[in-house]
């Protein structure tokens, strides 16, 4: 083999050379000291020398070496090169001897050995395999397993010869292989061999299927009877290790339905490994089903589902168990959490990391013992799943000796099957993960019988807090962006069916959810797993339709989660508020919080059964009357309070007022000194009541000016995170105002804040420290939220600000244009888009213009986010337009510069050129000023070129397969277009290309909003002569009918329910082509009518009884609106002189009154019916 030829050349003498220059002074003197002895060898096959070599490697394997010892890992590489020399491969002791020396030395000083001398000694231990007795081949394997670990990369010369149908780790990694721990090395080696090292090769496809053959095999096999119970622990560790390597470095994508339903079957049954008292059967697939598939409830499982778990509560004070030292097998545990933290946090929270945790974490850190290169293969740390803490450890020393070590493996296996699962969730997509639901989420089981088996199974019963931690981490990853998936679920009603629908299915499942993570919540003592436990309620919260739910679901987790609010532990406050925060913002706003808003604040707070400890109530609880408990606080009956929300008070208190010292706990985040809670704390405190602003804005208002005092205090301090939050929480605020005060808003006008109060509130940010915040170019993320503040003011409340403050809004904004940084300009651009819709500004040509000339410059801005922000407010300038244009006064069009117009539709043609988030409010832009140009710019020559290159530019947008929303602007920017009756419409050479991309549109666009948006385009022009030529009317008319008749003609379900609103828009634009027809297009509409006449005469009728609603496209015609259309038709057709014997005439005629006949019968009434055709 090659290995074999690389090894004897290597051996003969054309060896890598030494490093000759002498270890640091910091270095080891012990290290130093041998391994100047072992260089000063030469290859003896005396037995002194056999001796010699056996002493020194002894020596070299027993002295106690740390990472920190400063050892140069070339040095640790040219020293084992050298004992490799030194030791032949007939010498079975010391082949032997120098393998444990490799193992231990790369172990214990976390050394990657370098490329070259990587190349001499995996060529040496590949031949020792080959050529040494099987006894060996124990150690020899975890000197190679140490050797590859993360040198993938720079072993590929040797794949072949290790993971080739005939390698040396595909045939000890066998079934067939006799001996279980040489087995098990073998599996370990393949499981290192398959880390990634970011920005390095990766093991090619066919390697990796190899491997993953054989893990998945690995895991499918029992325990055979000669493998002791430990060894296989650690062969299952290794195997699902192995296969996290693969699905996070490689990137492995499981596509087939059968290689993913092996892998989850395999992970679900290692997912319970030695779980006590469980023991279940899984098929060899699990198969994509919303259903059960099997019944996975063990026998001896007798405790009914509703049962509290007692199991894991005895571990809060007990000491950690003492580590078994039993060489190579043992993996060392630290206090190390690894499972996800949450940003910002203490440092004691768990890290669950992801992909990338374990390159980063394995490097560098504490001394892993003998075992370290068998615990790093993992993304979650190089410790990988070890303890939280010290206090609160698996296991007593009462369970000491061999059983307390097996819980020990076993819980490893279950973190393991559980670290590998997620990384199965975050390699395939979700749509793929929920045909899995069934078999990993619990359902409510049915009366009487015990609960299924599934991860929830894990959260309750598991003794070990850190596989709990695990298992919610997994179910968080599920419940992370299934809002689509669950929105299917519906209980409102009772279902008594012979079948259950899914959707109760998975309101089933929800409910399920809530039940068991509640009774987790109060058995749960670690604070860690607690925080976990809150953090994947606040995931389900985020993600489940309470809409569409029965009511308390949100009412339990509610008066659960309030005692935790004061619990001791900073993260599990924090977490707590975010609980709160999800509730609060989940299909906001719901009847079900409103209430629970209104509840008393000592609701909850007081004789809670909860087993984690909270401490007394500041002042400000204190004055709410007392003795309302968690039982009676009930969403029917709230009880009367001083505070009318008592969670707005909570949060104000812990941003504004001092720590309550009593119950800081571990004050992550917070400085030294300071006096109020800390940073994580007032942070989530200041986002929930953002949320609460955005969701729940009639209990906000309430504390307008208290809420406005706290953004200034935030805003004035050091911190630019809280300065950040406050500022988020103005621009919410300010949002809430102003959706209060549109026109369709559901607030009564009498509930809205007065204006006097919303002036004398922003009269306050301007006073204060928000112009400071606006200028703090050292912040360009608050500069920027400070902009978009700004822009939240309320209309009607800004002509009534004091001059100075308007005039400084406007001047600031102008000036931040100006910007370098991109956020800012961004904000800044949206802005003033703004404020040029605003009723006192957008009448002052003076502000129009420097806004208009702002916004053209940011348009030639580099960054896309920039630059479609300048579209949007260019669009919202060119309304304004429209709107003055609409005025009596005709001063404004007078004074707006001519020069002016030019620029911007030179700007908006070329923004219509841009990326489709230019582009549609480009369109938009071009539509509105083609419709603003008053005959006297029309009539100058240096406007006829560009008014042609902006019509062309609008009907290649429409014709272009792009976005749905471009192509509708595009439609209805030729709308806009043909309301201007300066422009030559009907005669000019673009008038029939227009009415060409409009009726291509409306009989084949894909979108149906689209078509119906080109159809009120054509139902437009006021006059026949705008139509152009009969060929142009009879194609328009043609194309009309074409689309009525495919009005149903779609594949995409999604569009049928715009059917209805596409025959109405059409039968309109018909019905207003034939008031304008004139003599010589009606025998068109006679012969299309002689043809189609069945076909549009049900869709008339159908028009004029009910009309479908088109939010989009304007129709909003009652009943007796259409009714007068299709008789003011009726009477222009009569009307006409018709030709001698034309008969096209009363053909039409017979044909609307046909239908208006039809209309009356069946609506009762026939008054009047020819009147307008008689007079």
């Amino acid at each position: 083999m090659a290995a074999v030829q690389v090894a004897g050349s290597l051996l003969c003498g054309q060896q890598p050379p030494l490093s000759p220059r002498e270890p640091p002074a910091e270095q080891s003197s012990a290290f130093r000291r041998l391994a100047a002895r072992l260089r000063a060898l030469r290859p003896d096959d005396s037995n002194s020398a056999r001796t010699e070599i056996h002493l020194l490697f002894d020596q070299l394997i027993s002295e106690n070496y740390s990472e920190g010892d400063g050892v140069d890992p070339e040095d640790v590489s040219a020293l084992l090169v050298q004992a490799c020399r030194l030791v032949p491969l007939n010498q079975n002791h010391l082949v032997s001897k120098v393998s444990q020396l490799i193992h231990h030395l790369l172990n214990t000083l976390q050394v990657i050995v370098d490329e070259q001398n990587l190349d001499f000694l995996l060529a040496y231990t590949i031949s020792a395999i080959h050529q040494c007795s099987s006894w060996t081949h124990m150690k020899i394997l975890q000197a190679l397993a140490a050797l590859v670990y993360y040198n993938g990369s720079k072993s590929q010369k040797y794949l072949p010869d290790l993971l080739g149908k005939t390698g040396l780790l595909t045939k000890l990694s066998d079934l067939a292989q006799s001996d279980a721990e040489v087995r098990r090395a073998a599996v370990h080696c393949m499981a290192n061999l398959c880390l990634s090292v970011p920005g390095q090769p990766y093991l090619e496809e066919s390697y990796q299927n190899i491997c993953f053959q054989v893990f998945l095999t690995t895991l499918q096999s029992p325990k055979s009877s000669d493998m002791d119970d430990i060894t296989f622990c650690l062969l299952l560790q290794s195997a699902l290790k192995g296969i996290q390597s693969l699905l996070n470095g490689g990137k492995m994508k499981l596509t087939q339905t059968d290689e993913l339903g092996a892998l989850l079957a395999v992970l679900k049954k290692a997912m319970f490994h030695g779980l006590p008292g469980l023991n279940i059967e899984m098929p060899t697939v699990l198969y994509p089903t919303p259903l059960p598939q099997y019944d996975g409830r063990p026998p001896q499982q007798s405790e009914s589902s509703t049962a509290q778990p007692t199991t894991n509560k005895k571990k809060k004070h007990k000491i950690k168990a003492k580590k078994a030292q039993q060489g190579d097998e043992e993996e060392e545990e630290d206090s190390n959490g690894e499972m996800e933290a949450a940003s910002g946090s203490s440092s004691s929270r768990v890290s669950m990391g992801g992909r990338d945790a374990l390159h980063s974490s394995s490097r560098g850190a504490p001394s892993l013992g003998a075992g370290g290169r068998e615990q790093v293969s993992s993304p979650f740390a190089s410790s990988s799943w070890k303890r939280i803490s010290s206090s609160e450890s698996d296991y007593s020393d009462a369970e000491g000796g061999i059983q307390g070590k097996m819980r020990s493996y076993q819980a490893k296996v279950r973190q393991g099957a559980l670290a590998c699962f997620l990384s199965t969730i975050k390699s395939i997509e979700k749509k793929v993960l929920y045909g899995y639901w069934s078999a990993f989420v619990p359902d409510t089981p049915e009366l009487g019988s015990p609960q299924s088996v599934s991860l929830m199974t894990l959260i309750l019963k598991d003794p070990s807090p850190k596989t709990r931690a695990c298992a919610l981490q997994v179910l968080s990853a599920i419940l992370e962006s299934s809002k689509q998936f669950l929105s299917v679920a519906e209980d409102t009603s009772d279902h008594r069916r012979a079948f259950t629908p899914f959707s109760v299915m998975i309101a089933s499942s929800i409910r399920e959810l809530h039940r068991c993570l509640l009774l987790a919540l109060v058995a749960e003592s670690s604070s860690q797993t607690l925080t976990r436990i809150i953090k994947c309620l606040a995931n389900l919260v985020s993600n489940a339709p309470y809409n569409r739910l029965k009511l308390s679901l949100l009412t339990k987790v509610w008066n659960q989660i309030k005692p935790y609010i004061r619990h001791k532990d900073v993260n599990v406050r924090v977490s707590s508020l975010t609980l709160l925060g999800a509730m609060v913002s989940t299909h906001a706003p719901l009847p079900e919080v409103q209430l629970l808003l209104q509840q008393p604040c000592s609701s909850g707070l007081s004789n809670s059964n909860s087993a984690s400890p909270h401490l007394g109530l500041p002042d400000w609880w204190k004055k709410v009357p007392s003795g309302s408990t968690q039982e009676e606080a009930s969403i029917s009956s709230p009880k009367a309070s001083s505070e009318p929300c008592w969670l707005i008070r909570l949060c104000i208190s812990i941003v504004v007022l001092p720590k309550e010292h009593s119950c800081s706990g571990s004050n992550a985040g917070s400085a030294a000194g300071s006096t109020y809670e800390p940073s994580p704390m007032r942070l989530e405190a200041l986002q929930l009541l953002a949320h609460l602003a955005r969701g729940y804005f009639s209990m906000a208002q309430l504390y307008l000016i208290e809420l406005g005092e706290v953004i200034c205090k935030c805003m004035g301090e050091a911190d630019p995170s809280i300065q950040l939050h406050g500022a988020k929480l103005l621009e919410e605020l300010g949002t809430g105002l102003i959706q209060q005060y549109k026109p369709d808003s559901p607030t009564a006008p009498e509930q809205r804040v007065p204006v006097f109060l919303v002036v004398t509130f922003w009269t306050m940010m301007l006073n204060g420290p928000l112009p400071r915040a606006l200028q703090s170019a050292e912040h360009p993320t608050l500069q920027a939220s400070a902009c978009d503040a700004l822009s939240s003011v309320l209309p009607e409340a800004f002509s009534y600000l004091p001059n100075d403050k308007q005039i400084l809004c406007i001047t600031v904004l102008l000036g931040l244009n100006d910007s370098k940084n991109r956020l800012v300009k961004a904000a800044t651009s949206r802005a003033l888009g703004v404020y040029v819709l605003f009723p006192c500004l957008r009448q002052d040509a003076m502000f129009v213009a420097d806004t208009a000339n702002a916004i053209l410059m940011s348009l030639q801005d580099k960054s896309l986010n920039v630059r479609a922000k300048a579209a949007w407010s260019l669009g919202n300038l060119t309304d304004t337009l429209i709107v003055n244009m609409e005025t009596p006064d005709p001063s404004f069009q007078e004074e707006f510069s001519g020069l002016l117009l030019l620029k911007m539709l030179q700007s908006a043609i070329d923004a219509s050129k841009d990326k489709d988030k230019v582009k549609s409010n480009a369109v938009r832009a071009l539509g509105n000023l083609l419709h603003f140009l008053q005959p006297s710019h029309i009539e100058k020559p240096r406007f006829a070129e560009i008014i042609e290159e902006s019509i062309q530019a609008l009907i290649s947008t429409v014709l272009t397969e792009a976005a749905m929303k471009v192509r509708w602007n595009a439609c209805y920017a030729l709308g806009n277009v043909f309301k201007n009756p300066a422009l030559p419409l009907g005669t000019a050479a673009w008038t029939s290309q227009a009415y060409h991309a409009l009726t291509l549109v409306v009989t084949s666009c894909k979108n149906f909003k689209v078509r119906i948006r080109s159809a009120t385009a054509l139902s437009i022009p006021g006059k026949r002569e705008q139509y152009g030529s009969v060929e142009q009317y009879a194609q328009i008319w043609k194309a009309l009918l074409t689309a009525l008749r495919k009005s149903e003609d779609t594949t995409d379900f999604l569009e049928f329910k715009y059917c209805a609103s596409l025959r109405t828009q059409i039968c309109q634009a018909l019905i207003h082509l034939l008031s304008l027809a004139g003599t010589s297009d009606l025998p068109c509409i006679k012969e299309t009518l002689e043809l189609n006449g069945d076909l549009v005469r049900p869709y008339i009728l159908q028009f004029l009884k009910s009309g479908a609603k088109v939010d989009d496209s304007g129709v909003a015609h009652g009943p007796q609106e259409r009714d007068q259309m299709v008789r003011r038709a009726l009477k222009h057709v009569s009307s006409m002189q018709a030709l001698a014997k034309d008969t096209a005439k009363g053909a039409i005629v017979d044909f609307l009154e046909d239908i208006l006949t039809t209309y009356c019968d069946s609506s009762g009434s026939q008054v009047a019916l020819f009147e307008p055709s008689n007079r």
